[in-house]
């Protein structure tokens, strides 16, 4: 298309995400207090990687051609590493097996794209060689990464239908990028690797639609807890304000204490440390204007009465 290399559902792709960016950038604008800013940076890098990946290579770019490869790598990478840590905030995880911590993903994926991919090309001058050679250990290292993190998000006994549905898509989107590199091993077909690539972007989107619809179907329990008297109460309903306060995983924890969960039953349904639901129920103790726990509870079921 253009007279460039990028096929017609690459900038689909573009479109698409552009107005969901657009969109989410409008919604982070009317409200005071966003809690979009990690998503909207997501959006931004998805576009970023539609655009060199589908424009580049082209012929009358000035510098050798590694560079351009060098770019829509670069951006691919950045782009991957960063859906990790996008999942990584969703689930406040610290830590994985055999001690993978974000820090050491990127290393390993910075250090493997220089010395398995920069390297061998200026040594050997073969781009397919520097591609083999990049992406197979790479892709295997992605699918070790995509199992602990199934394995650390998996508990089949949870009842909470959101929390599954969260693990179905951040699974499906890790799945997506650990796919890219196999893909990539294959051709370089466009239609193929992008439209991998942007499930996961939408599997994400659902994942934070899903999360306001799980928010706003329990308002009522929020708005008792915030609202002191029945006047503030109806105020916060008409203009639809949803306890902007409180961050979204403290929220969850709100709701999960308000259904009468403790806290290593809260831990054990959010997939997350017993000492870190207690640090997010201080915080919410703090923005509520209670003391404790039972304080919190109290002022819920004395309204509710």
């Amino acid at each position: 298309m253009f007279g460039t290399s990028i096929h017609w559902t690459t900038f689909f792709y573009l479109l698409i995400d552009t107005a969901i960016v657009l969109y989410t950038l409008y919604l982070s604008y009317k409200k005071k207090h966003s809690t979009l800013k990690r998503f909207i940076y997501l959006g931004f890098s998805f576009i970023a990687y539609n655009i060199s990946g589908g424009f580049l290579p082209i012929d009358n770019f000035p510098g050798p051609l590694i560079i351009q490869y060098i770019i829509t790598y670069s951006v691919a990478i950045f782009l991957c590493l960063y859906i990790i840590y996008y999942l990584y905030k969703e689930y406040d995880i610290v830590v994985l097996k055999y001690n993978l911590t974000l820090r050491k993903v990127v290393l390993i994926t910075s250090f493997g794209f220089i010395l398995l991919f920069l390297l061998p090309y200026f040594i050997c001058g073969s781009l397919n060689i520097s591609r083999y050679l990049f992406t197979i250990p790479i892709s295997i290292f992605a699918f070790e990464f995509l199992i602990i993190f199934y394995r650390n998000i998996s508990k089949p006994s949870n009842s909470n239908t959101f929390i599954l549905r969260r693990n179905k898509l951040s699974t499906l989107s890790l799945a997506s990028i650990a796919l890219l590199p196999v893909f990539t091993i294959i051709g370089d077909y466009q239609w193929i690797t992008f439209t991998l690539m942007n499930t996961a972007f939408y599997a994400i989107t659902i994942m934070e639609i899903d999360r306001y619809l799980y928010f706003l179907k329990n308002n009522t329990k929020m708005f008792e807890i915030f609202a002191f008297n029945k006047k503030q109460r109806d105020d916060s309903v008409k203009h639809k304000i949803i306890y902007e306060d409180l961050t979204r995983r403290e929220i969850e924890v709100a709701l999960s204490m308000l259904s009468e969960l403790n806290y290593k039953n809260i831990a054990k349904e959010l997939f997350i440390q017993e000492n870190t639901v207690s640090k997010h129920a201080s915080n919410i103790f703090k923005k509520t204007g209670v003391k404790n726990r039972s304080e919190f509870l109290k002022r819920f079921f004395n309204k509710e009465k």
